[in-house]
């Protein structure tokens, strides 16, 4: 060896570290708080919770909470919402690094994002699934005219309470898709445990808010009623649930001032706690508190005293908002105190003799912080501006025929926050210029109001009535119909503060609002309101939970109730705002049952004609004096065809257009008409059957079992030559009718609203909507024949073709929708159906089912009935159904049980796909 050689240093001195070659090109971490937690856009259960990504330093100053993100994911490129920055992970690994930072506008706020983590777990679904409900798609160029102003901050105050329980991170080693282990000990996809399927049961934490607003926007006051930083689903919703001295409900902290001991110690004594009381508030089902023992749930909901509702004897006229006397007789528990004993006062009212509800009479308030300091409840008393003249009831207002109209309008305008369920008046008076008038008076307060309707031809009305009762440029209208760029305008309008007031169809319940004050939903009953995406949320049920968590007042309208709204007031979270009687027969039309055994008795074949001679004559009366309307349950022309012999349903005889199953298959879809001189076609597979014979008897001639809307027109126009027929219907929906001679042929729903009202109406094959195969189907007849008869002048004739003996007849006939929904709610206790218990079902193919149900680890008192076959299109194949009942106290166990069986499934990554619904609206 040569001295030259000896002068080589080991290979190990001159080859690079493996730290240095890992450090080679990384991002460089924020100075501070360099760690974000991201919701991921992941459909999969079991990967339901936030991850934590490393903060670069070129993203500081964008990536703030609220922004929309783009992160590395298992292996790919996802979107996500960075919900809080933290100075520290509890992952020891190396987080990987947020990709980019797709806009710097914070879209998703702090109470929304709280929100979305309520929904997802009261109805079994994740967070990320409703974050697509509630954000709409971005939309760059609209962003980028006006830029909202950003309020960074300063870094410190970003931070977030620390997590209770571990939280995901994500790792360099996301692409590894091998190992659960460490995700099953910590929740954190690290190299080993970024597996899409790891355990169903991996730890979830709700991501805690940031503590400063980072909108354009001034920081809120002490008393502000949004929900605060953190409040997130990992928060427990009443202070049952948390330690002595812990946190509180934040519902009651915030809109009714902090909870001392004297008040806590009244409350307990005035009803102690359950643990089924405290399972119940917890879970995100909402306010709706359970009945107490047997009795309780047999009793008539109008007259219930047991079970601690307040005593409707002792209720005397007076405010609707009683923000002292319900910590010490209503139905409060020390899980319920802070939010119960709110200002808004959920006091349960008699309905006096002549049908007008009592109310509990206002007592002062000895604890400032009990709603009586209006400056607490109203971080804006100071500056607001002054009510106009027309705000409260007397001064002209249209809640001047109900009895606690003008404390309603009170109570919203001083920062108060009460809850109701309002039976509207018929007649022509409408139902926009009262909810517009409720509107004002919250935005007077200093708050903001959401306005949540069926569909686009009730935005319309309610935006007219809003612009008129606020003024140009003080709300938006948001529906889908706007496209996308316009609509997204219009709830950043929203999200930026410049507009405090927001009506829409249902995506509108998630509107992000600053301070909201009041939530209104219309028309509750309406399908239109069921969500149809997952997790299938309702947007009663949401916009209750809103108003629970943000401490805001409720208004839910409608011309009928449903058995939804009537379990709020039973169990006192609302009170009723109900006109009195006398009020209502001044307005309330003249109903006549195309049934009575006198008009039969004139009209024998009355029995069987489908317009008797009551109808005609009413039609005739009605046109002299304007427009008319002739509601028909079924669109189409004729819907269902059979055979006019046997009577046997006419059904298609063809072969599938695509066999997917071997042997003989038929279509077997039902035969239906489009017009008058077109031969039979079927409904499934849209294939002429000119040759259509009966299986049965072999005649091929047909008959209609069921008439539908275009028919009737036809029917009618023939029978009134000289007046213009009018359809309003899938085809096409009207939105409004002039005065004049017109015969208006609608389904229910598409009515449009004429000027002045509609001189008679009438309202077809009664049978059809009673006779339907639904639990709601009592209900739903009700609501629409409510909803039609409302838009007749008052008094005038309305001619119904069903039993006067049925219960739903005579809910018309007496315009009382209220007894007819405490009835159903009664008959609903004594089976067991919703809303006295909580349900879900399970649909899929057989073996998907039957494996579910094997695997979920349901709650000792859950029943399963089930699965059976259920009716679908041939596409899909064999399906079943298994319903899933348990108390209400138990609905969220059986949420948690639900999502985890669905994790375990999509952990393994099971082909067949089980559908979950809790609460659906189609039972039966």
């Amino acid at each position: 060896m040569t001295d030259s050689d000896d002068a080589l240093l080991p290979l190990e001195a001159v080859r690079p570290a493996e730290s240095a070659k890992r450090d080679l090109g990384a991002p460089v971490a924020a100075a501070e708080l360099p760690v974000a937690r991201v919701v991921v856009d992941s459909p999969l259960p079991h990967l339901d919770r936030p991850f934590d990504y490393l903060v670069p330093e070129t993203m500081d100053r964008d990536a703030v909470p609220g922004v929309r993100v783009r992160v590395r994911f298992a292996g790919k490129l996802v979107d996500g919402f960075l919900v809080e920055r933290l100075a520290g992970s509890e992952h020891e690994g190396r987080l990987m690094a947020l990709e980019r930072v797709v806009s710097p506008e914070p879209v998703l706020t702090p109470e929304i994002a709280g929100l979305a983590r309520a929904v997802a777990d009261r109805y079994a679904g994740t967070m990320a699934d409703v974050l697509r409900l509630a954000i709409p798609p971005r939309h760059a160029r609209v962003e980028s005219e006006a830029a909202a102003p950003a309020v960074r901050g300063r870094k410190a105050d970003l931070a977030a309470p620390a997590a209770a329980t571990p939280t995901g991170s994500a790792s360099p080693g996301t692409d590894d898709l091998s190992s659960p282990a460490a995700a099953m000990a910590t929740g954190s996809a690290t190299p080993a445990a970024g597996d899409l399927g790891g355990p169903a049961g991996a730890t979830m934490t709700g991501p805690a808010t940031p503590a400063d607003d980072l909108r354009a926007k001034a920081a809120a006051p002490e008393g502000d009623l949004a929900a605060p930083a953190g409040a997130m689903a990992s928060e427990p919703l009443d202070p049952a649930t948390a330690t002595p001295g812990g946190p509180v409900d934040p519902v009651g902290t915030m809109a009714n001032g902090p909870v001392t001991p004297a008040r806590k110690a009244a409350s307990d004594s005035a009803y102690p706690a359950t643990a089924s009381d405290s399972a119940y508030l917890a879970t995100a089902s909402g306010p709706v508190m359970p009945a107490r023992g047997a009795a309780s749930d047999s009793a008539d909901p109008a007259s219930a005293t047991a079970g601690g509702l307040i005593d409707p004897a002792s209720a005397t006229a007076g405010d609707l908002v009683d923000p002292a006397s319900a910590t010490a007789s209503g139905h409060v528990d020390s899980a319920t105190a802070t939010a119960t004993a709110t200002a808004s006062g959920p006091v349960m009212p008699t309905r006096g003799a002549a049908g007008g509800p009592a109310v509990a009479a206002k007592e002062p308030s000895a604890d400032p912080g009990a709603g009586g300091d209006a400056t607490r409840d109203d971080p804006t008393s100071g500056d607001r501006p002054d009510r106009p003249s027309g705000t409260g009831a007397g001064n002209g207002s249209a809640w001047d025929p109900y009895p606690m109209g003008a404390s309603f309008l009170d109570a919203l305008a001083n920062g108060r926050s009460p809850r109701a369920v309002w039976s509207a008046l018929p007649g022509g008076v409408g139902w926009t210029r009262p909810v517009a008038e409720a509107v004002r008076a919250t935005l007077d307060g200093g708050r903001s109001a959401v306005v949540v309707v069926p569909d686009g031809k009730d935005v319309t009305l309610a935006d007219q009535a809003l612009s008129d009762v606020l003024g140009p440029g003080r709300h938006v209208a948001l529906t889908a119909d706007l496209g996308p760029a316009e609509r997204y305008r219009r709830w950043l309008r929203v999200l930026r503060g410049q507009v405090r007031a927001v009506v829409g169809t249902r995506a509108a319940m998630f509107a992000p609002v600053e301070k909201p004050g009041l939530l209104v939903i219309w028309d509750d009953g309406d399908d239109l309101h069921a969500e149809r995406l997952a997790p299938y949320p309702h947007a009663r049920e949401v916009l209750a939970l809103r108003a629970h968590r943000t401490g805001a007042g409720m208004l839910i309208g409608g011309y009928s109730r449903t058995a939804e709204s009537t379990q709020l007031i039973a169990a006192g979270w609302a009170r009723p705002i109900v006109a009195g009687r006398q009020a209502i027969r001044s307005v309330a039309p003249r109903v006549r049952p195309a049934g009575e055994d006198g008009e039969l008795a004139k009209d024998q074949a009355a029995r069987a004609a489908r317009l008797p001679s009551l109808a005609w004559r009413a039609l005739q009366q009605g046109l002299a004096d304007g427009p008319v309307l002739v509601q028909v349950p079924r669109r189409g022309y004729l819907p269902s065809l059979a055979c006019r012999t046997c009577r046997a349903p006419a059904r298609c005889v063809h072969p599938p257009t695509r066999a997917t199953i071997t042997g003989e298959q038929l279509c077997h879809g039902p035969l239906a008409l489009r017009g008058g001189h077109a031969a039979p076609y079927c409904r499934w597979c849209g294939r002429i059957a000119g040759d259509w014979r009966c299986p049965t008897c072999g005649d091929s001639r047909i008959r209609a079992s069921v008439v539908g809307a275009r028919r009737t027109a036809e029917e009618l126009g023939r029978a009134f030559p000289s007046v213009p027929v009018k359809t309003s219907g899938r085809d096409g929906v009207l939105a409004t009718v002039g005065p004049g001679r017109a015969l208006v042929v609608a389904t229910p729903g598409a009515e449009p609203v004429p000027e002045g009202g509609y001189a008679a109406a009438v309202l077809l094959d009664g049978w059809a909507m009673l006779g339907r195969a639904d639990l709601r189907a009592a209900e739903e007849a009700v609501r629409r024949w409510m909803n039609a008869a409302a838009l007749l002048r008052p008094r005038a004739e309305l001619v119904v073709l069903a039993d006067a003996a049925m219960p739903a007849v005579q809910a018309l006939l007496r315009w009382d929708p209220v007894t007819h929904a405490e009835r159903e709610l009664a008959e609903r206790r004594e089976l067991g159906f919703p809303p006295a218990v909580r349900m879900a079902t399970l649909t899929g193919t057989p073996a998907a089912v039957r494996e579910m149900l094997g695997e979920v680890r349901l709650p000792p008192e859950a029943q399963v009935l089930g699965p059976v076959p259920v009716e679908t299109r041939r596409a899909e194949g064999e399906q079943e159904r298994a319903m899933i009942r348990v108390p209400r106290a138990l609905g969220q166990q059986l949420a948690t049980a639900l999502k985890g069986a669905m994790g375990m499934r999509a952990a393994r990554k099971a082909q067949e796909v089980v559908r979950v619904s809790v609460d659906p609206l189609d039972l039966i």
